[in-house]
């Protein structure tokens, strides 16, 4: 005999997820969340009591429509991490007054002091054909 008591009780340990297969908008949000996958899978694969097939197949439809309402609710959540962070790094959003947009050339540049090299150097074409040789 296949015992179905365990999904269709309210307080069975698969009720959540016989809900999430036939009437998905009974099973809330915070239910969502609070559902362990990994866990439910496996006892929907071994389980303590006997399931038919037919009943497995109906908790397993639970499973991935309940997996498929995880993935919607992070794809919202990231979708609104990357508004925020567009509207927080906006381009015309900035410190600066109007008038320091722009950085002066020496403030940018660094002087051209040649002052640092050695005079007694010999050209470099020298020293390509004194290699050579």
């Amino acid at each position: 005999m296949f015992y179905t008591h365990l999904f269709t009780s309210k307080r069975g340990t698969l009720a959540r997820i016989w809900l999430a297969a036939h009437w998905e908008k009974k099973v809330t949000k915070a239910q969502v969340f609070d559902l362990n996958l990994e866990t439910t899978v496996q006892d929907i694969i071994g389980p303590q009591v006997k399931i038919g097939l037919r009943s497995s197949g109906h908790l397993l439809l639970g499973v991935v429509k309940i997996y498929s309402r995880k993935t919607k609710y992070l794809l919202a959540d990231c979708n609104e991490a990357v508004v925020k962070i567009k509207f927080a790094f906006r381009p015309e959003q900035t410190d600066l007054p109007q008038d320091g947009m722009e950085a002066m050339v020496k403030a940018i540049t660094l002087q051209e002091d040649f002052t640092d090299f050695d005079p007694h150097l010999t050209e470099p074409r020298l020293l390509i054909t004194a290699h050579i040789l």
